[in-house]
């Protein structure tokens, strides 16, 4: 399908019940006709995280109302539309099946085509929302349940250069935050109580220095940080330890992002840097990428606050690319807790041994 076109998108693949309109325009170019998240942070607060059973309820309760104000908003109908996309994996595989589900049916009572978008893609694309952003480009997606680097030269083209062996930047972040008596979210809460601490008063590990490639790991720092905050007593050292955390998150991210950057400099004609995913909202860990990219002369872009968490203008943008690429499923698409976007990286050389749990993707 030639664009100028509309595209419906829906999210539910974890906290987030969300459903945005998308117009792809003619010279490849978005714009964002709508965009409506409901996020679920009072219910699962109380558990201090995401509870899937919780998630999965939430967007059935919530899938079609939020659908219909996005589409209001819009100012469209089901018949405007030229296709639907949906979060098909990965995620809580209760809750991508009720968006999945969803979009399934939105698509066969208006008789338009499917499409299935790893949600990881949707992150990979989500800097395009707001920015002329031609591919290729190298690409950190830093998340709660994410965190690897790619090379990615277009819709569905993504080229796994790195990836965590063990928890995600996003997930540090969140479980320290824990450790610290910090309410949920706990990345946001660590970052605000981060302010003004002294990062130097606590010094904490540096994983995989000096370690060939671009893989990341945080388990290291999660179990050194927990240890240190069971010590801590009077709020200027909670302050400075929740420094320490993010000035060491930011720095791994940085070292591994600038072990990838010769990499791709080497093979590439472009140094465009990328960052995207919910870590990219942290304003130090932003900061610091930023100031990497620069000194290996690399332009930097990373997608507005509201587009760096789950949202569903990601999977419009990515579900309207693969339309215009022709690349559409059928109503027989599965959801799928796991699905790499580098099927044959993960697939050749994998971060966990078949068993063990590890990163979604």
């Amino acid at each position: 399908m030639t664009p100028p076109f509309l595209v419906l998108g829906l999210e539910t693949s974890c906290d987030e019940t969300a459903a945005a309109v998308v117009r792809l325009g003619a010279d490849g170019r978005a714009e964002v006709v709508a965009s409506v998240v409901a996020s679920q942070i009072a219910a699962h607060a109380p558990y201090g995280g995401v509870v899937p059973e919780v998630a999965a309820r939430a967007h059935v309760e919530l899938i079609e109302p939020v659908t219909r104000q996005a589409l209001a908003e819009a100012g469209v109908t089901l018949a405007d539309l030229a296709g639907i996309a949906a979060t098909a994996g990965p995620g809580l595989v209760g809750a991508v099946m009720v968006g999945l589900s969803f979009g399934k049916g939105l698509a066969l009572a208006g008789g338009k085509p499917l499409i299935a978008v790893n949600h990881l893609e949707g992150h990979a694309v989500s800097a395009r929302l707001a920015a002329d952003l031609p591919y290729p480009f190298l690409l950190l997606l830093v998340s709660g349940g994410h965190c690897q680097l790619l090379d990615v030269a277009g819709i569905g083209a993504c080229r796994r250069l790195g990836s965590t062996i063990d928890d995600a930047a996003g997930e540090a972040f969140d479980k320290i935050a824990k450790s610290l008596g910090l309410p949920y979210p706990g990345g946001p809460a660590l970052e605000r109580l981060a302010e003004g601490g002294d990062p130097d008063n606590y010094p904490l590990p540096r994983a995989l220095l000096g370690r060939a490639g671009c893989d990341f790991s945080f388990s290291g720092l999660k179990t050194a940080a927990a240890r240190l905050a069971e010590a801590v007593e009077s709020q200027a050292e909670r302050r400075d330890l929740a420094a320490a955390v993010q000035g060491a998150i930011a720095r791994q991210l940085a070292e591994r992002s600038e072990r990838a950057m010769a990499t791709y400099a080497a093979q590439h004609g472009t140094r465009r840097f990328v960052v995207a995913g919910g870590v990219a909202a942290n304003r130090a860990v932003r900061a610091r990428l930023e100031a990497v990219a620069a000194a290996n002369g690399f332009s930097f872009t990373a997608p507005p606050l509201q587009y760096c968490t789950d949202n569903a203008a990601m999977i419009a943008l990515a579900g309207a690319e693969r339309l215009a690429a022709g690349m559409v499923d059928g109503l027989d698409a599965v959801a799928r807790p796991r699905w790499p976007l580098d099927a044959a990286a993960a697939a050749a050389h994998p971060t966990h041994a078949p068993g063990r749990k590890g990163a979604k993707a």
